[in-house]
């Protein structure tokens, strides 16, 4: 199966002063996949996702949306999109329906059918009860719901959300993921920034982890933590209190550190580290009270990445 490239970025830097926001920055993003954009406060996330969707012009380097350079045909590209920007974009003294009506407008939607979007989107977000009330009077996590309704009123084939559960209620942060869910299901791309780690884990196809404006690493969840053995790591925990550097003295554990009441020793050979560690549960009569072997986490991935970036800086 043929699988298209439905985003293109080429060598794309942008420099603010001294500083390099975005340092020669390449990467594609398939069609139908959701695509998960990755990395710390700084990193230059933001202002690629802003070059990308042609808020800000890029110093060189190009952006392709579908085949079309964003440099050359703005308005047709940003007409296969839709953005959802980290701080929103709702007019807050209209109505739900109202900003969405506006949106559609924009996109040249004719009344008859625009009412009928609007309609079929409030029941969709879970808003119909509330769609003729000012938005100023709705939580954050209902002028989220609205934000992103209003960007998809034309249903785009692209779909770019900055950090859309931020600071989101659990049933909000629930509601949203199911709704990227759908749309990705129904055929749309969907290119997200976001500082949770897990959020990325359960959505993404793939996911590009960027640091100090250049790419550290781009592939599937599974593939970067099986990339990172030495991430992997055992928690245990015992009757009584230990000290964990004991442990880490064996000489097969990269890194000790106390979650709660557990100790979580990171090793490359989990197997071997059991052994050992039953040997000194029985030296120093100890029970265990729970011992679990995990794989590397996509959290564990991008800290090793992004702590390798600096060290080498």
């Amino acid at each position: 199966m043929v699988v298209m490239c439905i985003i293109r970025v080429e060598h794309l830097q942008k420099r603010f002063g001294s500083i390099a926001a975005v340092d020669d920055v390449s990467f594609d993003v398939e069609s139908g996949e959701i695509f998960g954009f990755l990395g710390p406060n700084g990193a230059g996330k933001t202002t690629t996702i802003r070059m990308l969707t042609g808020f800000l012009i890029p110093d060189s380097g190009d952006v392709f949306i579908r085949g079309v350079n964003m440099r050359e045909s703005p308005i047709r590209a940003k007409m296969k999109m839709g953005v959802i920007p980290e701080m929103g974009n709702v007019y807050v003294d209209l109505t739900a329906k109202q900003n969405i009506v506006l949106s559609g407008r924009f996109y040249g939607i004719s009344k008859g059918e625009l009412d009928r979007i609007a309609d079929d989107l409030l029941e969709r977000f879970e808003l119909s009860e509330r769609r003729d009330n000012p938005v100023k009077t709705f939580s954050k996590g209902m002028k989220q719901r609205v934000n992103i309704a209003s960007a998809i009123v034309h249903s785009p084939e692209i779909l770019f959300l900055d950090e859309p559960t931020s600071g989101l209620d659990v049933q909000s942060q629930r509601l949203i993921k199911d709704i990227i869910k759908e749309m990705n299901q129904r055929g749309t791309t969907i290119f997200l920034t976001t500082h949770n780690i897990e959020e990325a884990n359960v959505l993404c196809d793939r996911v590009g982890i960027i640091n100090r404006g250049k790419i550290a690493a781009i592939d599937t969840p599974e593939r970067l933590r099986r990339a990172f053995e030495e991430t992997q790591s055992v928690e245990i925990s015992f009757d009584k209190p230990i000290d964990g550097s004991l442990i880490g003295e064996s000489g097969m554990v990269s890194r000790v550190e106390k979650i709660g009441d557990k100790w979580k020793l990171y090793t490359d050979n989990p197997d071997r580290l059991v052994k050992y560690l039953a040997k000194f549960a029985e030296d120093r009569d100890l029970a265990f009270t729970s011992m679990e072997i995990c794989g590397a986490s996509l959290e564990d991935v991008f800290m090793k990445l992004t702590e390798a970036r600096e060290d080498a800086s």
